[in-house]
């Protein structure tokens, strides 16, 4: 899943059928410090999601399963974030030689 916050909207008149009576968002694109990345990108809205959210993405082949029926689409947002915890992820690895399996 990708990190992102929708900054705008789209407004399409003309999309294809399955795609119709969906929000197409502007979606800034976030690492897991929630610093922009890359351009903004495009995203079909599945869960009613606006302007401001901290949203999940999916790329590919698992945008496209996210609207029923399957859409031509390669960016959904699947999830609205109301609150993030993150950690250290150095803080997660084992001393060289050392297993918990045991």
């Amino acid at each position: 899943m990708i990190l992102g916050q929708v900054v705008g909207q789209v407004i399409a008149t003309l999309k294809d059928e399955t795609l119709q009576g969906r929000k197409l968002l502007i979606t800034q694109l976030l690492t897991p410090q929630r610093q922009p990345i890359g351009r903004l990108v495009v995203a079909i809205e599945v869960v009613d999601a606006g302007v401001g959210d901290f949203v999940f993405l999916v790329r590919a082949r698992d945008a496209s399963f996210a609207v029923v029926p399957n859409a031509p689409v390669d960016l959904a947002i699947v999830g609205v974030i109301d609150h993030i915890d993150t950690i250290d992820p150095g803080s997660l690895e084992l001393p060289f030689g050392e297993t918990w399996f045991s």
